[in-house]
């Protein structure tokens, strides 16, 4: 097994991307070699001492994509260090911090699987023009005029600095 940590991730807009590749950069420069690669890509994980998984949340759960890998690498992932982080837009409403716990419950499925070292939870961001649907364009377009979500980048990069500087010490050194 070499020295190395995957980052993986499941996105629909990139956001979640982008935040896979900040917590790859800051793993990076605690001085480890990582891998940031889509799940969809990822075929083994013999090669890696810890996994960081993360993924957009749909309809209150991580996509189908990130939920395949986990069930499919099941059994090495519970024999090494794992990190979750999910990136939604419930994190950027208004009383986000109501919603926490609740957001935080969206890992549930995966902490039946795996058992993760630490969790991240992130907002995301919002672009209209990415979404596919006309109906669901439409739907977000409702939400931003009655003042349920924003449209922008509403990541905030200092929280997942933060919190991937906090998983260097939960993996082999």
């Amino acid at each position: 097994m070499d020295n190395k940590i995957l980052v993986t991730y499941a996105s629909r807009f990139g956001s979640t991307a982008g935040v896979a590749e900040a917590i790859g950069k800051t793993l990076i420069e605690s001085g480890v070699q990582v891998d940031v690669l889509l799940m969809r890509k990822v075929k083994y994980l013999s090669s890696y001492q810890a996994v960081v998984a993360g993924s957009a949340i749909n309809a209150g759960a991580w996509l189908p994509e990130a939920m395949q890998f986990v069930q499919t690498h099941r059994a090495e992932l519970n024999q090494k260090p794992f990190a979750a982080f999910l990136v939604c837009m419930t994190l950027d409403m208004r009383n986000a911090d109501q919603y926490r716990g609740h957001v935080a419950d969206w890992l549930a499925p995966v902490r039946a699987l795996v058992r993760p070292v630490s969790e991240g939870l992130f907002a995301g961001g919002l672009d209209i023009s990415k979404i596919p649907s006309f109906s669901d364009r439409f739907k977000f377009r409702l939400s931003v005029l009655f003042g349920v979500w924003k449209e922008g980048d509403h990541r905030d990069w200092h929280a997942i600095h933060a919190w991937a500087e906090g998983l260097r010490p939960l993996f082999p050194q």
